[in-house]
């Protein structure tokens, strides 16, 4: 059981640090709508990692097959939606900037939690490198090819909590960032930075 729960962390940590667009984008999130937006964000992504997690140890390598034939739509959609957070978060950047020229502090951006949980689940979830990195991952390892289903379990567990407790630290460093940067210019570069950033990272998944 602890050897499942190990690389259960393991994993988890593997797929989570790499930042990427949608790390970014969680940081930009929550700096721009607060705390409790961000966390909600942070657990949509490590759900999808954990709904991945236990997708791999269910299924094995009879989902790579099924997986490659739609990777590459999915990895198209998955970049459409990027770029279309990106001229929204940089266009929204922009109206702020203009609408609070008399106020020296901006209004964060309204969202609601569960959307914010939503939108990242869904944008996690269109990246199928994550369940094939897993189910590499379980194939290529002895003890989990062999493993029982409580260490399944535990190893989908621990994932789950590893991409957790790095999604929320993103989040908490994008509050930090927001409070940071409360003044109207402050605000105006970090969203048209964070466009250009999400922009050049989401038309690497092409590559």
């Amino acid at each position: 059981m602890s050897a499942a729960l190990v690389a259960g962390l393991l994993a988890g940590y593997g797929i989570a640090i790499p930042v990427g667009a949608v790390a970014t984008y969680l940081v930009v999130l929550t700096a721009r709508s607060g705390l409790r937006i961000g966390a909600y964000a942070a657990l949509g992504v490590a759900t999808a990692d954990g709904l991945y997690a236990l997708v791999a140890v269910l299924g094995g390598g009879r989902l790579i097959p099924l997986i490659e034939p739609i990777a590459v739509p999915l990895r198209w959609t998955s970049v459409v939606i990027l770029l279309a957070l990106a001229v929204h978060i940089g266009l929204s950047g922009i109206r702020t900037f203009r609408d609070s020229a008399k106020a020296e502090v901006t209004q964060p951006v309204t969202i609601g939690p569960m959307k914010a949980y939503v939108s990242l689940l869904g944008i996690t979830l269109l990246n199928p490198t994550t369940v094939v990195y897993f189910a590499a991952l379980v194939l290529g390892s002895e003890d989990m090819a062999s493993a029982s289903g409580a260490e399944h379990v535990a190893f989908v567990a621990a994932a789950f909590a590893a991409s957790a407790s790095w999604q929320l630290l993103l989040a908490g460093g994008g509050a930090m960032l927001g409070k940071a940067l409360t003044g109207r210019r402050g605000r105006l570069m970090t969203a048209l930075a964070s466009s250009a950033l999400i922009t050049v990272l989401g038309l690497r998944l092409l590559w």
